[in-house]
């Protein structure tokens, strides 16, 4: 699992940079019916819950698992991309152990993106402009992630309408290559070798593991 975790931890980071590099002043309600006006604000609301509360992340970067779960998690969808993490043992699995696997799969998500929050730095973030989806199911919202001296670094977040017409993140594609294949891919390995109960359990230890700052220990 160190490679998919690894693999992981990179996208996040992508993802976490975009979210943190797009700051306002303050929190705005999030207009979950238009998808790209939805991933602007869910960025900006985050950032700024991450400014407000620094003081409080210096002194327990924990507190990050917080932010992440209260601005961030609440616009993805985590049944959806839990259950097309698990590709086709799904069916093989009970509803009690599928409702597990989406908790603890939701806790994995909520710390790795808090500990990929410690790396932001001052990039710059383009957001392309947005199209018409009123007769779209899913649609991807174009970012570019700009650093001085660097190739800019192209990421789409895919976005999917729900039956009432609001819409949730889930999938981050980072330079052409899928985060949700890549998990599908990885666990569905997992799965075979351990089982379903053994891979629960592993992304809940994985849940518990500390946030550690480092040396992206820094003030935004």
């Amino acid at each position: 699992m160190r490679m998919f975790n690894q693999i992981f931890k990179l996208t996040a980071s992508l993802f976490l940079l975009v979210f943190s590099a797009t700051a306002h002043s303050q929190e705005v309600e999030v207009n979950t019916m238009d998808p790209y006006v939805m991933v602007e604000t869910v960025a900006n609301n985050t950032f700024d819950r991450f400014h407000h509360d620094f003081a409080i992340i210096e002194t327990n970067p924990d507190h990050l698992k917080v932010i992440v779960s209260d601005e961030l998690m609440p616009y993805i969808d985590t049944k959806y991309a839990s259950y097309k993490v698990m590709g086709t043992y799904l069916r093989k699995t009970t509803k009690e152990q599928r409702e597990r696997f989406v908790e603890a799969f939701k806790g994995y998500l909520i710390s790795t993106y808090a500990q990929a929050f410690t790396e932001y730095t001052d990039q710059k973030v383009s957001f392309a402009r947005a199209a018409d989806f009123s007769k779209e199911k899913m649609v991807s919202v174009d970012v570019q992630i700009i650093d001085a001296g660097r190739p800019p670094i192209k990421l789409q977040f895919r976005v999917r309408r729900l039956k009432d017409d609001s819409w949730k993140a889930f999938d981050l594609v980072a330079e052409g290559v899928s985060l949700l294949a890549s998990k599908s891919s990885e666990i569905s390995n997992l799965i075979r070798q351990k089982g379903i109960d053994a891979v629960i359990a592993e992304l809940d230890e994985r849940t518990k593991v500390s946030i550690h700052r480092g040396s992206a220990d820094k003030k935004a």
